[in-house]
C-alpha cells in the first residue's frame, strides 16, 4: 500500500477531482490564458496592460467564513464557489478594477472527488459571470487536522485598473448621494450569529422553511443563499458614467456604516436613512429567533444592501436606473456632508463592531458613528431613522 494513502491523502481521489472540474475551469478562459489546467503557475498573458498609461494591479484575497458548515451540514456543496468569488472579486471592482484572473485553495480532511468538483465548478460560474479566468488552484488534504466532511475555501485574484481612473475617498465630493444595491440576502458574513441562533431555537437545516423571502425549501438550502455578483453591473456603470462614479463599498464584515466609513475622505459623514428599505424576511425572523433588535445586528448583517455607491448628485437618478435596468434594486440612502457631525459627537473607530456568538439583546444606540475601519481612517457614517415595512423599489 502506498504510503502516503496509508496516512490517509488518496492523492488519486485528488487527480479524480481535476478530472471532474476540468471542462467547468476551461470555460472561464480566454485566450490570454495559457497552459490550461494542471500546471504548476497559471500563466496570463499580460499584453493587454499596454493599452493603458499606467495600469494598477488590484488584488484581493478572501473565504466564505462558517457558511461553510451549513453547506458540510446539509451536504450541497455546488453554491460555496459562487460565495467565494463574490467575496473575492467584488472587492476589486471597488476601486474601479477589472478582473483578471483568480485561484482557490480548498482544504479538507477528505477528497471526494465529486464534492470538491462542486466546489470548483460553483467557482468557476462566478469567475464566467464576472468575467475573471479561473487560472489555477489547490486542493489539499488534512488528515488528522480536519474532519472527514470538513474542508475550508479561500481564493485571490488580480485585476487592473488606469491609475487616473480608481475610485476611492479622494474623489467623493460633499453633496454626493449614497445609493445602496440590494442584497440577495445573508451574501457570506455573520454566519457565526445565524448558526448560533439557529442552533438556539432548536431548528435543523433539513427542517422546511417558510416566508424567508428566498430560494430553497428548507433552512439549510435558503441560507446558502448564494452571494450576489455585482462586477459586471458596477464595471459598465462606471464605463457609461466615468468620472461621476466616485466610491464603491462592498458591505461584507462590519455591516453598512463600517465599510461604506472606509471609503470617505477624512471630515465628511454621512446619515444612512433607515426608513428608505425594509430588510428582507430573513433578516426580520432570524432577529427574531435570536430576541434581537435589527439595529443591534447592523454591525454583523447586510440587512439587505450588498454594495454602496457614492456617485454624483446629477448623475444619481440615472445610475439608480442603469443598475435597476441589470436587475439590482438600487435606491438612494444618504448624502455626502462635510464639517462636525450633527449632534457635535467626535467620531470614533469601530463603533459598531460585529456580534459575538452570545450577542446582547439591547440594541446599540442610534446615535453610533462609524468612523474608520480596518485601519483605514475615513469618514462618519451612523445609520438613523426607523426601517421601512415596504420593500425598496
Amino acid at each position: 500500500m502506498n504510503p502516503y494513502a496509508a496516512a490517509g491523502v488518496d492523492t488519486a481521489a485528488g487527480d479524480l477531482a481535476v478530472e471532474l472540474m476540468k471542462s467547468a475551469v476551461r470555460r472561464t478562459h480566454g485566450p490570454e490564458v495559457l497552459g490550461g489546467v494542471g500546471g504548476f503557475a497559471g500563466l496570463f498573458d499580460a499584453s493587454e496592460f499596454k493599452a493603458y498609461d499606467k495600469p494598477l494591479l488590484a488584488t484581493s484575497t478572501d473565504g466564505v467564513g462558517t457558511k461553510v458548515a451549513i453547506a458540510q451540514a446539509i451536504d450541497k456543496h455546488d453554491t460555496i464557489g459562487l460565495d467565494l468569488v463574490g467575496m473575492v472579486v467584488d472587492d476589486i471592482v471597488v476601486v474601479g478594477a477589472k478582473p483578471l484572473f483568480m485561484t482557490d485553495y480548498i482544504a479538507c480532511g477528505k477528497v471526494f472527488p465529486e464534492r470538491i468538483a462542486d466546489i470548483v465548478r460553483g467557482i468557476a460560474a462566478g469567475c464566467a459571470e464576472t468575467g475573471t479566468a479561473l487560472v489555477g488552484g489547490e486542493t489539499a488534504e488534512h488528515p488528522g487536522l480536519l474532519g472527514i466532511n470538513d474542508y475550508d475555501v479561500a481564493g485571490a485574484a488580480t485585476g487592473v485598473v488606469e491609475a487616473s481612473r480608481v475610485l476611492g475617498a479622494e474623489r467623493v465630493q460633499t453633496g454626493d448621494v449614497v445609493l445602496a444595491l440590494a442584497s440577495s440576502g445573508l451574501h457570506s458574513n455573520g454566519y457565526s450569529l445565524v448558526r448560533h441562533i439557529v442552533a438556539g431555537a432548536g431548528i435543523q437545516y433539513g427542517d422546511r422553511a417558510a416566508d424567508l423571502g428566498v430560494h430553497g425549501t428548507t433552512w439549510g438550502e435558503a441560507l446558502l443563499e448564494p452571494t450576489r455578483l455585482y462586477t459586471r453591473p458596477l464595471l459598465r456603470l462606471i464605463a457609461d458614467h466615468g468620472d461621476r462614479v466616485h466610491a464603491l463599498s462592498h458591505v461584507t464584515g462590519g455591516g453598512i456604516a463600517a465599510n461604506l466609513a472606509r471609503v470617505l475622505p477624512q471630515g465628511a459623514w454621512v446619515e444612512v436613512d433607515r426608513s428608505t428599505w425594509s430588510p428582507p424576511a430573513l433578516f426580520r425572523v432570524l432577529a427574531d429567533l435570536g430576541g434581537l433588535d435589527l439595529t443591534s445586528t447592523e454591525g454583523t448583517w447586510n440587512l439587505g444592501v450588498g454594495f454602496l455607491a457614492v456617485v454624483a448628485a446629477e448623475k444619481a437618478e440615472a445610475a439608480a436606473s442603469a443598475l435597476q435596468h441589470e436587475g439590482i434594486a438600487t435606491w438612494q440612502v444618504g448624502v455626502v456632508q462635510g464639517g462636525a457631525l450633527p449632534d457635535g459627537a467626535a467620531g470614533h473607530g469601530d463603533s459598531r463592531r460585529p456580534l459575538d456568538s452570545a450577542p446582547a439583546r439591547r440594541a446599540e444606540p442610534q446615535d453610533a458613528w462609524a468612523q474608520g475601519a480596518k485601519g483605514v481612517d475615513g469618514g462618519a457614517v451612523r445609520l438613523v431613522g426607523t426601517y421601512s415595512d415596504q420593500p425598496a423599489r
